[in-house]
Order: structure tokens, then sequence, then C-alpha cells
């Protein structure tokens, strides 16, 4: 990287990196992250003969993306290079009042989602069938039936409270992302868990433990790790041959519901979701799909030819 070595531009993304360092105090690694994508934008820069960052123009970024693409970097890592030139041309911005950017307009392929596999009717049975009845275990298959009974997040499990519970209106009150609110509804089967389990729940260590729904062996509130592990561990004890996190259970509840209804937004409410598309991924749900059932449905939806 000679050619580029002493170049304006290199001491411009120089400044730019020590700006993290110093101002920003991003982590090492970071920073080092950083200074990778940047190096390899600056080998690009050199062998086009690009010397300054006023000189880049959007053209050359998507060539730069370009190139890395051919070499095979996954989508992933294209984003986070252009996130990092992006970010670069943001503080001269603010430093210089440069109000170009020609990374901003520039799109990098999106990474593929990739979808948790949701438990079969019959592997819920066998995964929520509890293998004894002391007070841990009791506890995690009242976890495991509300995670799969109501579609919560970990987040949301962990963050539960006595008082976000209702009996008696067979109600609880999460607060998902965005710290936005929703009630659902919680199943016979659910609740009868959670009857076990409060019914031994052990005394609470602490004024949070007072209030929290689930709590770990020391009486106090159980942290998202202690839940993952116990969920897979209940896997493991019902013979299920698989591992189980807590998202697969919300997949599972999001699948079987569609199934069952066909109501997306019914199902999108229940998941707290604000847009439908994030409904149609978790439940595999495509636009070919709610074509069809536009077709069937709409009385002006019918084809040419169509009686």
């Amino acid at each position: 990287m000679s050619s580029a070595a002493d170049s304006a531009l290199r001491r411009q993304i120089d400044a730019f990196l020590e700006y993290l360092r110093t101002v920003k105090q991003l982590s090492p690694n970071t920073v080092s992250a950083y200074r990778r994508d940047l190096d390899d934008f600056l080998d690009f820069c050199a062998a086009a003969r690009l010397e300054d960052a006023s000189q880049v123009e959007e053209s050359h970024v998507r060539q730069w993306l370009g190139v890395a693409r051919h070499r095979g970097l996954a989508p992933s890592s294209l984003q986070r290079r252009l996130s990092a030139l992006r970010s670069f041309y943001q503080q001269r911005s603010r430093e210089l009042g440069e109000r170009r950017n020609p990374a901003l307009a520039v799109q990098a392929p999106r990474r593929p989602r990739s979808l948790p596999k949701a438990l079969e009717a019959d592997q819920l049975g066998r995964y929520l069938a509890p293998p004894d009845d002391d007070p841990l275990t009791l506890r995690d298959v009242a976890m495991a039936e509300l995670l799969y009974s109501s579609g919560l997040r970990l987040a949301e499990l962990q963050a539960l409270n006595l008082l976000d519970l209702d009996m008696q209106q067979q109600l609880v009150t999460v607060t998902g992302k965005g710290n936005k609110t929703r009630t659902v509804p919680v199943g016979t089967v659910a609740l009868s868990a959670l009857r076990q389990w409060l019914a031994q729940r052990p005394a609470p260590a602490d004024d949070d433990a007072e209030r929290a729904l689930f709590l770990g062996q020391r009486g106090r509130r159980i942290g998202p790790r202690a839940i993952q592990l116990r969920i897979r561990r209940l896997a493991r004890h019902n013979g299920l041959g698989q591992d189980v996190h807590p998202h697969m259970l919300r997949h599972s509840f999001a699948s079987h519901m569609l199934e069952s209804s066909g109501d997306l937004r019914a199902v999108q409410e229940l998941l707290g979701h604000s847009n439908i598309s994030t409904t149609q991924i978790y439940t595999h749900l495509d636009f070919q799909h709610l074509a069809s059932v536009y077709d069937g449905a709409h009385p002006r939806a019918r084809r040419r030819g169509d009686k």
C-alpha cells in the first residue's frame, strides 16, 4: 500500500481513526475494524489515483464494493465496509461542513435473513412434558410454556413482573422493543404451569426479586443467559434430540398461529412487530401467498377469463 501511504486521503483517514479512538472512545477492536475496512478503500483509491477524499465519487464507491463482492465477500462484510466509509464522510461533514457523502446513496447487498426452525406439535408435547416436579424444573416448564403460549422474546420474559400477569383475565402485559407495551393472551396450559411454579417460588433476595415473576436459585431475578441454558437443558432432559432456545419457541408460536388462523395482522399484533414484513419473515409467509389470498377474496381481483 506504499502508493497510498503518504496521500492526503491517508492522512484524512488517520485523523478520522484518531477521532474514533480519542473523542468517541471506541474500543481498540472497533477502531481496528474501521482501519481494516478503510485500508482496503485506500488501496482501491491508490489504484484509481484518487488522493483526496474530495475526489471520490459515488461511482468509485460502487466500483470498490463491486470488486470486493467479486472477491466473494459476504453481504454483511460489504455492509460493514460501506458503513465505515459513510461514517468517515459524516465526520468530515461535521468537522469541515462538507455536505457531500459519496457513500450515502450506495446500497450494499442485503444479507440473507436466516430463520430459526419451528418445533412440530408432537415435539412441543414432548419438550413441555415436565420430567419431574422439583421447583427449578417447574419454573423452567413455566418459562417455556409462556414463551410458546404468548410468543414472547427472551428479554420480555426476563423482565416480567408478578403484576404483569393477570391470571383471572388470562393476560400478560409485556414491555417489548422501543419500550412499547402490549397485552397478549396466556393459554390455560401455560397458566397451569405458572400456578405450579408460583406455589414453589422461593423467597426473594432483594426488592427487584420481590417484583420479578421468575427467580433463580439464589432468589434473584433470573438472567437472560440462565434462561437460555435452562430452556436448552429442558430439551435434553426430555430427550428431544435437538437444541431449543427461546426464539425457537417464539417462532413456533408464530408459525402455528398463522397455520391455524391465517390472520397475519393478528399474529403481527401478538408478536409486537411494528412492520408486517417482519412478521412475514418469522412465519415463512411470502407475497405469493398474499397474492393468492387476494385473488380468492377480492371481488375485483378475478383474472380475465375467470367466471
